[in-house]
Parts: C-alpha cells; sequence; structure tokens
C-alpha cells in the first residue's frame, strides 16, 4: 500500500510533469502535455486546481477582470486527464467571471461524479444558490483577494468570517488566493478555523526571496497543524523566475516535509496561463529533487 508521503510525491510529479505548449489565442485546441508520464499515478489521483474556459459568447467574461484567457474546454479537460493518468479533478472558478459560476458548474457536469468544483460568491449569493451548487458538486469559497489587489489583513479577515459562516454549516472548505503577509496576519484565525483551508499557488511566495521570508514559516506551520492545505502550483506564472523551476523545489520539498506530520499538501497543474507568463518546458530537476523528500 502507498504511503501518504508517497502518494503526495507522485502526486506533485503528476501534477508539475504535465507541461503545456505555447499559449494559444482564440479558438485554438487547449495545450496538452508533451511530457508523458513515465512513472506510477497512485489510484484516485486528483489534479486539485484546473480552470475550464468556455465560449465568451455563452460564458462572458468579468469587466473587472485583469486577464483574458484562451478557452480551455471540458472536452480538453478530459483529453489532460487521460495524457497524465488522473481519475478526478477539482475546477476552481478563476476571477475572470467574477462570480457567475456557470461556466465552472457546467464544466463540473460534464466530468460527472469524478468531478468537484469550488466556487466564488458574493454577499448577494443566496443560501439557495449555495445550497444548488452543493448538489452540483462544489465543495468550497474560493476567496480571490490576490487578483483584486486585496492586501489589508482586516479585509481578509472579515471576508474569511463571511466564508466560513456559509462554509461551516455544508461542511465545505475555504480556499485562499493570496500573499504570505496576510496569511501571516490571519494566522490565529486560520488555526482555529472550524473549516478546512486551502492556500492557492504557495502562498504567493517568491523564489527570489528564500525560504526565510516574511510568513513562509506560517505557511508551513498551518500545513504542521493538519489545518490546512497548500497547492504547490502556479509556480511558473509568479513563484519562480527560472525556466525549469528549480528555485520552487526548495518551498515544494519544505512544504512536503511539514505535510508529513499532519496536514496534507495538494498540487495543481493549471492549464492556461496569462498573456506574456512563461511555460516550462522540462520539470525533471524538480522531480528529482522530489523524490529526496
Amino acid at each position: 500500500m502507498l504511503t501518504r508521503r508517497e502518494v503526495v510525491k507522485a502526486g506533485i510529479a503528476a501534477g508539475v510533469t504535465g507541461l503545456v505548449g505555447a499559449v494559444r489565442t482564440g479558438f485554438a485546441a487547449a495545450p496538452q502535455p508533451l511530457t508523458k508520464v513515465n512513472f506510477d499515478v497512485p489510484p484516485g489521483a486528483c489534479d486539485c486546481h484546473v480552470h475550464v474556459f468556455g465560449d465568451p459568447q455563452k460564458y462572458p467574461f468579468f469587466s473587472g477582470r485583469t486577464y483574458t484567457p484562451p478557452t480551455a474546454s471540458a472536452d480538453e479537460l478530459k483529453q489532460l486527464l487521460a495524457s497524465l493518468r488522473l481519475e478526478r479533478v477539482v475546477i476552481v472558478q478563476p476571477s475572470v467571471y467574477g462570480t457567475d459560476n456557470s461556466c465552472t458548474l457546467d464544466g463540473m457536469r460534464a466530468l460527472g461524479s469524478r468531478a468537484r468544483g469550488v466556487a466564488v460568491i458574493d454577499d448577494k449569493t443566496t443560501d439557495a444558490e449555495l445550497d444548488a451548487m452543493g448538489k452540483a458538486g462544489i465543495r468550497g469559497i474560493r476567496l480571490n483577494l490576490a487578483t483584486a489587489g486585496i492586501n489589508d489583513p482586516s479585509v481578509a479577515r472579515q471576508r474569511f468570517a463571511n466564508a466560513v459562516a456559509r462554509a461551516e454549516k455544508r461542511g465545505w472548505h475555504v480556499q485562499f488566493n493570496t500573499q504570505l503577509p496576510v496569511i501571516d496576519a490571519l494566522s490565529p484565525q486560520f488555526l482555529a478555523s472550524p473549516v478546512p483551508l486551502v492556500i492557492d499557488h504557495f502562498g504567493g511566495a517568491t523564489a527570489a526571496r528564500g525560504l526565510d521570508q516574511p510568513g513562509f514559516g506560517a505557511l508551513v506551520n498551518l500545513v504542521k497543524s493538519g489545518k490546512g492545505y497548500v497547492k504547490i502550483s502556479g509556480s511558473a506564472d509568479s513563484v519562480s523566475t527560472q525556466p525549469d523551476l528549480a528555485d520552487v523545489t526548495p518551498f515544494a520539498r519544505a512544504l512536503v516535509r511539514s505535510a508529513s506530520s499532519g496536514g496534507a499538501t495538494g498540487l495543481t497543474r493549471d492549464r492556461t496561463r496569462s498573456p506574456g507568463a512563461s511555460l516550462p518546458t522540462s520539470l525533471l530537476p524538480c522531480r528529482q529533487t522530489m523524490g529526496k523528500c
């Protein structure tokens, strides 16, 4: 039987090995992996963070978005999961749709029982709407603070409290896309949270600032406590400055090692990138280092 650490390491490899080609425009085919999976993937393996972007004529973008993605359909996601040998998937509501979760929900329906989702809501979202989303497979509320430019801990604290109030009675989790200073400031609330927490994209760490950068210790402690999960993801967008992502490896190792004593570390591979973001062509150094955890 695989140990949890073996599952985490195999999952990390699965999550980071699905490498994609150049960013596309219009309605060209979505990027698919260039690197074949040549290792055993644990049964039930899950890609815990992907987005589905539909035809903008059917799913209009939020006017306040900070980027405009190319399309990435549910059918293309099925192909991607097959290539990566992943049985399950979590479709996360991206910032470009605001609180209109239609595309995410339709993507989940297309994937069937293997899919779950994370929604973005606001004060106008009714309990009836949340209950309907729960029946469709939504299992979390995402607070997309970083994309919205919200760095004030007091604002983040209130939004967290509001999300917890709505998630707790449904057995959901709260997912944060934020920065390390906010995580550090909200550590007391996080450690006392009645619901599980999920932190996106290394908590907004920057590889060039090293493991001692303010807030990363709080992130590691959150994972150690068993209260939180961290997605080892988004490194090509903002965390790393190196084409092979080698500078991200110490952060991934620190989080995986902390997970062995309590929490678990999630992993993800975004299918799309913001315009201008670099795309890795090889993650062999990262995989080699993960094998030493």
